[in-house]
């Protein structure tokens, strides 16, 4: 039944709770029943495939939170009220999405305006909210869209912060900046190709 009910949820992470609702024991991780959904004759013992629970304040910051889920690889939490009561759950993409505005999931609706235009000398603007996979074609480049859905969630995952307006980055064979971004979101980002260059560093760009 457990197994039947992971696969038809669509979900990749489930809290796991004990004799009370505030009791969360650990987590269980879909792709960790993939063993058992190939054979169902295994025995399957809940407690052998939990994993150990983050739980985080209530009033814990989103840059803080976002920094330490790319820290520790960990991609959700429980949240935890003042009295060690069960608040809720956040994941990283909830995280991205605080920062960047609702992702749009493949079920999702979206207008015709243009994501990604060129301009000279090899320069693009790229809306935050262009999906990965549309960056990906564009520009024939391989970002791994397993962890972000959006351009905008893998440039703030780069920086392990949400930048400021006029902030760059290198990836690759491009040259990144912030052009439009306020306290919550980034909004739209510069791309301008040059040598590549694999490694990933950020900087402020001095004026």
């Amino acid at each position: 039944d457990i197994l039947s009910s992971v696969v038809e949820s669509g979900h990749s992470r489930f809290p796991v709770i004990g004799d009370t609702n505030d009791e969360i024991v650990g987590v269980l991780l879909a792709k960790d029943l993939l063993n058992y959904y190939a054979d169902p004759k295994k025995v399957f013992d809940i407690k052998d495939m939990m994993r150990s629970t983050v739980f985080i304040p209530e009033s814990k910051r989103v840059n803080v939170l976002l920094r330490e889920f790319r820290m520790s690889r960990n991609h959700m939490a429980i949240v935890v009220d003042e009295y060690n009561g069960i608040a809720g759950l956040v994941t990283i993409e909830d995280v991205i999405e605080e920062i960047i505005g609702e992702i749009e999931d493949e079920h999702d609706h979206g207008d015709n305006e243009v994501n990604i235009n060129i301009h000279d000398n090899n320069r693009y603007t790229v809306k935050a909210l262009t999906p990965i996979n549309e960056f990906n074609q564009f520009f024939d480049t391989k970002i791994q869209d397993d962890e972000y859905e959006t351009v905008g969630g893998f440039v703030i995952n780069a920086f392990g912060y949400l930048p400021k307006r006029g902030e760059t980055t290198n990836f690759d064979k491009f040259a990144i900046k912030v052009l439009r971004a306020d306290k919550r979101r980034v909004k739209l980002l510069l791309f301008t190709q040059v040598k590549s260059d694999n490694s990933l560093e950020s900087k402020t760009e001095k004026e």
